[in-house]
Formats: C-alpha cells, sequence, structure tokens
C-alpha cells in the first residue's frame, strides 16, 4: 500500500471550518469521558526509533515477512488512514519522514482500537509501538501492539490542492506549511547545515565567535536606511544594526586577533525575491590579514557549504546553472565594465562626470540619483547577469568603499572584492581601514545630501582606531542568498523560516 499523506481526508474539505472543529471537540469530550488525557506529559511516551530510521533498518524484510523480534516505539503527525473494519492502515510523519502503521481490533483491545480508528484525527499527535513487517504490496509496516494519543489537533490540515499553495499563506503559517510540503522542510534543514559549515570553518581556523549590540545609538558600518526603536528607561532613540562591523573591529583593537559572529542584521527598505529587512549575515575579521587572505577564506567557506548541501552535482538557481569549484574566477571592476559598457566609468568618477557617462551608455538614471548608485546601476546592468559562475569582482572605488583600505599601488582603488554567484552578491570584503585620520575624513563625506540612507560619523569608533587596530582583512558573507542559490529556491522568503509580512 503507497499512497500519498496528502491526497486522502477523512474530513470533507467542503464542510465550514466551524463544523470539523466541533466535531473535533465533541471526540476531544468524548476522549476526556473515557479517561484518556489529550493532551499528556511529554515524558508519558518517548519515541525511542523514527520513520527514516526503521524504514532503513528494515529494508532487507521481505514481502509478506514478519520480524516480530524487532520492536519500534515512533511518535509523530496522523496524516492518513484507512478503516477496514476491525483493522486500519494509517500513516505516521515524524520529522524525517512517514512511516505506515496497522492497527487491529484483537490487538489493542475495543478501547484503544476505537482511539486509533475513530477518536483520534488526521493531524492528531500520536505514539505508536509494535514489531516491524512488509505488506503484500512492499510497504514497511510498524504492526501497532500499543497506540496513545499525544496531543489532539482542534483544527483540520489544509487539503493538498487547496491549502498552502499560495505563497503568502504559507510564510503566514509556516507550521502548516512544513506539516504540508517535506522539501521546505529540507531546505531548513540545508540551511542549517551552511550554517554549520560556515561556523565550524571559522573555528577550526581560530576564530572566536561573538556577540555584538543589535541596538545601536548609530547605525553604522554600512549604507542603509536603519530602523528606529525608543528606549524609554535612557529615553533616547537606537537604532536596529545594519551591520555589526564597527563592533567587531573595536575587538580587533581591544585585542582579539580573528573573530566572526552569526546574526540578525535590519534595514529599512524594500522588499523583494532577493531582499527582507530583517536578515543574516556572518561576519568575519582577521588581524594581520588583507583581502587576499579574506578571498580564500570566502572561497573556502563557501566550497565547504556548498559540499555540505551537495550530493555532486552542480546547483540551479533562477535558471542558472552553475558549479562551487575553486578557485573562483576573478575579474577587475572597471576593466570588465569598460569591455561590458565601453565606457569608462574609471574616468568618470575621476572626473565627476558620472551621471553623464552612465547616461550615454545607456543606463537608466534619475538626476538626483547618488554616485555610488549610479555605478552600481551600470555595474548591474552591464556585468552582473555574466557572473553565472562564483566569481570575485576585485577593487572597486576607494572613493566608495569608505571603511576598505586604499591600495598602495592606486590611491584610486580599494583593496575590496564582492563574491557574485548565480548573478547575484553572496560576499562582500575588503582589507580593513586603520587609519583614523582617513577613516574620519570618509565618515565626513559619505553621506549624499540627495541620499535618505544614513551614514553617520561614529567619533567613538574612530577614537578606537586612534588606539591602534592592527592591519586586517574583514568578510561578510549573506547567508540567506548563499542558502538560497545553494538550494535552489526562487524567493529569500522561501530561505527565512518567519519573513516579514505586511499585517493581515
Amino acid at each position: 500500500m503507497t499512497h500519498s499523506a496528502e491526497n486522502i481526508r477523512e474530513e470533507k474539505p467542503q464542510q465550514p471550518l466551524e463544523n470539523l472543529m466541533e466535531q473535533r471537540a465533541a471526540k476531544t469530550r468524548e476522549l476526556q469521558s473515557l479517561g484518556v488525557n489529550v493532551y499528556p506529559s511529554g515524558g508519558s511516551w518517548r519515541p525511542t526509533d523514527f520513520a527514516a530510521g526503521v524504514a532503513r533498518s528494515s529494508s532487507e524484510i521481505k514481502t509478506g515477512e514478519e520480524r516480530t523480534d524487532v520492536n519500534v516505539r515512533i511518535a509523530g503527525r496522523l496524516t492518513l488512514r484507512r478503516v477496514m473494519g476491525k483493522a486500519a492502515f494509517a500513516d505516521v510523519t515524524d520529522s524525517t519522514g512517514r512511516i505506515q502503521i496497522y492497527v487491529k481490533f484483537n490487538v489493542l483491545g475495543e478501547a484503544k482500537y476505537k482511539i486509533a480508528s475513530e477518536l483520534t484525527d488526521i493531524g492528531d499527535i500520536v505514539g505508536v509501538e509494535g514489531h516491524v513487517f512488509r505488506t503484500r504490496t512492499g510497504e514497511i509496516t510498524v504492526f501497532a501492539k500499543d497506540f496513545a494519543l499525544l496531543s489532539k489537533s482542534m483544527r483540520p490540515l489544509p487539503e493538498k490542492w487547496h491549502g498552502l499553495k499560495d505563497p503568502e499563506a504559507r510564510y503566514r503559517r509556516r507550521y502548516l506549511d512544513l506539516i504540508s510540503n517535506p522539501e521546505v522542510r529540507e531546505v531548513f534543514r540545508k540551511r542549517a547545515r551552511v550554517v554549520d559549515a560556515v561556523r565550524d570553518g571559522l573555528k577550526a581556523r581560530g576564530f572566536l565567535e561573538v556577540e555584538t549590540p543589535s541596538m545601536q545609538a548609530l547605525a553604522g558600518g554600512a549604507v542603509a536606511k536603519p530602523f528606529i526603536t525608543r528606549h524609554n528607561a535612557l529615553d533616547t532613540n537606537l537604532y536596529l544594526r545594519i551591520a555589526p562591523e564597527l563592533f567587531l573591529k573595536r575587538l580587533l583593537v581591544g585585542g582579539f586577533d580573528k573573530v566572526f559572529e552569526i546574526g540578525k542584521s535590519f534595514r529599512n527598505e524594500g522588499i523583494d525575491r532577493w531582499h527582507n529587512p530583517e536578515f543574516t549575515m556572518a561576519e568575519i575579521y582577521a588581524a594581520y590579514s588583507d583581502y587576499g587572505d579574506m578571498m580564500k577564506l570566502c572561497e573556502e567557506l563557501v566550497a565547504a557549504s556548498a559540499a555540505a548541501v551537495s550530493d555532486g552535482k552542480d546547483f540551479v538557481c533562477d535558471g542558472k546553472n552553475f558549479a562551487v569549484n575553486a578557485p573562483f574566477a576573478r575579474i577587475n571592476f572597471f576593466d570588465e565594465l569598460a569591455k561590458r559598457s565601453g565606457a569608462d566609468f574609471r574616468k568618470a568618477v575621476e572626473e565627476d562626470r558620472l551621471l553623464e557617462t552612465a547616461r550615454s551608455a545607456g543606463v537608466d538614471a534619475p538626476g538626483d540619483m547618488p554616485a555610488h548608485k549610479i555605478l552600481d546601476a551600470a555595474f548591474d546592468k552591464y556585468v552582473v547577469p555574466h557572473l553565472a559562475e562564483p566569481t570575485f569582482v576585485c577593487d572597486f572605488a576607494a572613493r566608495f568603499s569608505p571603511l576598505a583600505r586604499p591600495s598602495d599601488a592606486d590611491p584610486f582603488l580599494a583593496e575590496r572584492f564582492e563574491l557574485f554567484i548565480a548573478s547575484q552578491e553572496v560576499a562582500n570584503a575588503y582589507s580593513e581601514l586603520n587609519d583614523p585620520s582617513l577613516q574620519k575624513k570618509n565618515f565626513s563625506r559619505q553621506k549624499s545630501a540627495s541620499d535618505d540612507e544614513t551614514a553617520p560619523c561614529d567619533d567613538d569608533y574612530v577614537a578606537a582606531l586612534e588606539h591602534g587596530m592592527p592591519p586586517a582583512g574583514g568578510l561578510g558573507i549573506g547567508i540567506d542568498r548563499l542558502v538560497m542559490l545553494l538550494s535552489g529556491a526562487p524567493s529569500i522568503r522561501e530561505v527565512i523560516l518567519f519573513p516579514t509580512l505586511k499585517p493581515e
């Protein structure tokens, strides 16, 4: 007997929800009248086995064979049931998958068989203990010697074709999405493996994991519009951090050589398939290193993340195929932009003619667009579509990289790179600027009068640099985007358990 847990329902979907819930409430009252606790203690039934493990360990059982010496004890959600008089088949689904169970009146007895066949509902959490056999149709099945109700579901699960196909409904009620769609659970297992790969890789290299403030007096470390909150006791506004960078570099001043943080950052900007206002970054800083060292580290961490979720096949995201094989390609920002667009954008930056150059090159740039965004728009138009394979884009304009160290060989350029995969930015890194006077100068000119994204001068951070920060490299990896690419998810909302949504 084979089937999907989602294609059989004992309740008719056309019934009003109130009727279905009242039917379940009536069953609950009957169970309680029989002395059954419909919400027993978690210690009342501890499973010793899981569905996937039972299937693996029983794979050699032949069709029609019973293994009475193999006793298992499982727990999970009832997702299908077919009653045939004094016997019934059902499916129980746990965190590892689905397994079939078989219950009989003359084995369980009248009271427990009634619970198993009549008084439980699809969606209830149940416990089953028994031996394993394979049915004549080849299905590994648990022959129940004991059956227990562990939690009563008062609402019906969504119908396969009616309940949770709408993305908005799936995101708002993620718990139902996880119940209904096993492939969604797998995406978040992959996410956990990616985070583990990054964290384990850094710890193996001697990095210390730390935590820095999520609420800050100044929203620094990146150029973005922040969220503002009010601290009543301090009678002041605070900002949700747009990046942890400046606090992590203070730790380099304080004597930690290698630090990292995997945590949330917040940017009060638009929402689309690649952006969520709340997102997860791995921010990494190492003293006595530069952006070349960060490039090697980034390559290794991304490759380790890919290996953690892949079976050796190439990846596909947004219709683009790519492999994660080191070494990654490397290109120069201005050289590649000139080759693709036919325009000299470096000269345009040097001569403050970015808007004119961009428009003549066919870039849609309104007159009030900040200079750094004009350059980004040109790069997005001409270069980014060609970056399917993992590619390091190196050597950005120092003028638009205020926290990065200018190159000794060419001060116009910053020692900075961004990693692109499948035409999406995944990581950003640079040799850190540790000259306090130059940092203060960069802060003072960072904010454009026509740009509503704040970039305040952090005097305390400058004071920290004045105490001396060792030369260092820094790297930020977008965890959400990396998981999107490695899981083939079409939207960032597919890899965030509870994405930001407009209130209903």
